[in-house]
Formats: structure tokens, C-alpha cells, sequence
């Protein structure tokens, strides 16, 4: 039985047991988690925020987040909505980081680089 294999890519193969394979719409929703869960960010751009997930779905949190995957290495563009208040570049920094660590520690696949948007900030929330 042949799958369409689009937007998925094989990170284990054991020849006796069998294959995983993980696509790309679960990569984007590690890094949108991710992201969210970093003080400063508000929510990703045209998403929704973290007290929605359970309510409206997992599959929202790709929402803003571009993954591509090349032989192994996944480049990721975010699109964030900070609070008013926070060090853009810090937080930022901080965003880059928890989402490279979250993908190669859940998929092992390797980061070559995190680039993020900043679309908007909300002035409503505060420190």
C-alpha cells in the first residue's frame, strides 16, 4: 500500500520493526508550543492563545509557524504577537532557543535556524 509521503520525513528506520516518520504539521505545532510558552509572547500571529488549545485543537498552533525540512534540517519562520513591555530581542533570543531545543529533543531532527516575525503587540496584556 503506497502513502502519499508529502510533509513527512523518516527520523528512525529499524529493518526488522519498521519506520517513523513525522510530518510537518507536527513540527510546526512543537514550535508554535513552544513558543507560546515563552514570557513576552503573546500569541502567534493569527492564532490562538494557549487557554484555547484544549477547547478549539491542537492542529491551530501550526498557525503562523512555516516549517521546511531539507535532509534532515529543519529552518522554522514564526510569526509572534509580543505583550507590550517586553525586550523584543531578548525575548526573542529566548523564543529561538526553546523552539530549536523543543524540535531536536521531541523529533531529533536538526535546526539549522529559527527566524521570527514580529506581527503585532498587544497592548492589552501587561509585565
Amino acid at each position: 500500500m503506497e502513502q502519499d509521503n508529502r510533509g513527512t520525513h523518516r527520523i528512525y528506520e529499524n529493518g526488522k520493526v519498521g519506520e517513523v516518520q513525522i510530518a510537518d504539521e507536527v513540527v510546526a505545532i512543537i514550535a508554535g508550543l513552544a513558543a507560546t510558552e515563552v514570557e513576552g509572547v503573546s500569541s502567534m500571529a493569527g492564532n490562538i492563545t494557549n487557554e484555547l488549545v484544549g477547547k478549539l485543537g491542537m492542529k491551530n498552533l501550526s498557525k503562523g509557524v512555516r516549517v521546511e525540512v531539507l535532509e534532515g534540517a529543519v529552518s522554522v519562520e514564526l510569526a509572534l504577537h509580543m505583550q507590550y513591555g517586553y525586550n523584543i530581542p531578548a525575548v526573542s533570543a529566548k523564543v529561538q532557543d526553546k523552539v530549536k531545543t523543543a524540535i531536536e529533543n521531541m523529533t531529533g531532527l536538526s535546526v539549522s535556524d529559527v527566524n521570527i516575525r514580529i506581527a503585532g503587540v498587544d497592548l492589552e496584556k501587561s509585565k
